[in-house]
């Protein structure tokens, strides 16, 4: 069944943030199966050049790569479930970091800034995309009309982020196009320096390949393949067809597993601060 929300939606009130209960941003991040694909993303942010520079050049991401993705996670639940001020200083510390990492690409000499457009509006990309696949084949699938909502809200955030308004594609399938032109034309390829991060967030530890291998499974079945190729991760038919059973089983069951199972914390906590807010308000008009 397709999820729709987008057709009617009330004015978002104050306590819920940047978008509120009633936003696909809301529908699809609360869930904790689309967490599943935080390595797609990651290795997605990594295939474009500088971002493999900054990361390689100004964090400890090979020591403690997952770190990265958490506070990515930390922020983009602040950002997306929050009240306003928690959402406020969570894009001022993202802007905050961005301006202290700049440096050279080693592979090309070109020189990079955290805070160029092109550079946010490949990772805002990559977020995107990710969640959206990831939601669509294993959660239920989107209408159009809410992919569409889904972009748009995140738009508001690339923008508030340093993504000029006129930079960031009107549309999902204009953003989408603008991710295939890039990586065609080999502006976002995997480098040596993402091919020596890649490890990192394939096989963290010493669990065995494999289980790392079905951990990542998701992830991979949303990864371009272009890009999988690019880190040498290899596919097969068995594999999709692996995907396609284990996608056909999660969205049967998931509507079975309980909320506090299903949905992640920060979510639920933004429902019952909504919840409050309503009971306040509805205390406050009969008082």
């Amino acid at each position: 069944m397709t999820a729709t929300i987008s057709e009617a939606r009330d004015p978002v009130p104050p306590a819920a943030g940047l978008f509120g209960p009633q936003s696909v941003s809301w529908l699809v991040n609360r869930e904790a199966l689309v967490l599943a694909g935080g390595s797609c993303a990651l290795l997605m942010q990594l295939a474009h050049p500088a971002v493999a520079a900054g990361v390689a050049e100004h964090s400890d991401f090979r020591q403690r790569p997952w770190d990265r993705l958490q506070r990515t996670l930390n922020a983009s639940y602040a950002v997306i479930f929050g009240g306003m001020p928690r959402a406020e200083r969570a894009l001022q510390r993202i802007n905050a970091i961005h301006g202290n990492v700049r440096g050279t690409v080693p592979e090309t000499g070109a020189a990079y800034d955290a805070l160029d457009p092109a550079l946010l509006l490949w990772v805002h990309a990559t977020l995107v995309d990710t969640a959206l696949r990831v939601y669509d084949r294993f959660v239920a699938p989107l209408s159009a009309a809410d992919a569409e909502a889904y972009h748009a809200e995140a738009r508001v955030v690339a923008v508030r982020l340093g993504v000029p308004e006129e930079v960031v594609p009107a549309t999902l399938a204009e953003l989408r196009r603008e991710m295939e032109r890039l990586i065609a034309s080999g502006e976002v390829r995997v480098t040596p320096t993402a091919r020596a991060l890649a490890p990192a967030i394939l096989h963290p530890n010493r669990l065995p390949r494999r289980a790392w291998e079905a951990a990542h499974l998701v992830s991979l079945s949303v990864l371009h393949p272009e890009i999988r190729r690019g880190y040498g991760i290899g596919w097969s038919d068995a594999r999709e067809r692996g995907v396609q059973r284990l996608a056909s089983a999660t969205r049967r069951f998931l509507p079975l597993v309980p909320a506090p199972l299903r949905y992640v914390p920060v979510a639920r906590a933004a429902d019952r601060r909504m919840r409050r807010a309503v009971d306040a308000s509805s205390s406050s008009a009969r008082g």
